[in-house]
C-alpha cells in the first residue's frame, strides 16, 4: 500500500513563509506527477499547485502564482510547497496527491490523483 505522508504544516503570520514537504512510503510505485491541494472549513478542496515529472512543468493555481513554489524529487515521490508571502485566505488543511495513470499530468481537478496525503494544517494569522 502506498502512503503520502505530508510535513511542515503550521502557523505563521501574515508575509512570513512556509515550507511543506510530502514523501512517498510503502510499496514501490511510480507517478506522472504530484501535486498539492488544499481545504478550508466550509469549502471545497481546491487545487493549489502541481508538477510534471517527465520535464518538471509546474502548475499553479491562479491565487499563489507568484508566491508558491512546487518542486520535487521523481526517483523518491517527494514534492515540496515552498509557501512565501503568506495571507489569511491560505489557512487551510494541505494535501499531497500523486497521480500514477496520467502521462498528462499534473491535473487540476481531484479526480485527476489517486494516491492522496492525510494533511497539514497551515494557519496564517493576520
Amino acid at each position: 500500500q502506498v502512503q503520502l505522508v505530508e510535513s511542515g504544516g503550521g502557523l505563521v503570520q501574515a508575509g512570513g513563509s512556509l515550507g511543506l514537504s510530502c514523501a512517498a512510503s510503502g510499496r514501490t510505485f511510480s507517478s506522472y506527477g504530484m501535486g498539492w491541494f488544499r481545504q478550508a472549513p466550509g469549502k471545497e478542496r481546491e487545487f493549489v499547485a502541481g508538477l510534471r515529472w517527465s520535464d518538471n512543468w509546474p502548475r499553479y493555481a491562479d491565487s499563489v502564482k507568484g508566491r508558491f513554489t512546487i518542486s520535487g524529487d521523481s526517483a523518491r515521490n517527494t514534492v515540496y510547497l515552498q509557501m512565501n508571502s503568506l495571507k489569511p485566505e491560505d489557512t487551510a488543511v494541505y494535501y499531497c496527491a500523486a497521480d500514477s495513470r496520467n502521462r498528462y499530468s499534473p491535473g487540476s481537478a481531484y479526480s485527476d490523483y489517486d494516491y492522496w496525503g492525510q494533511g497539514t494544517q497551515v494557519t496564517v494569522s493576520s
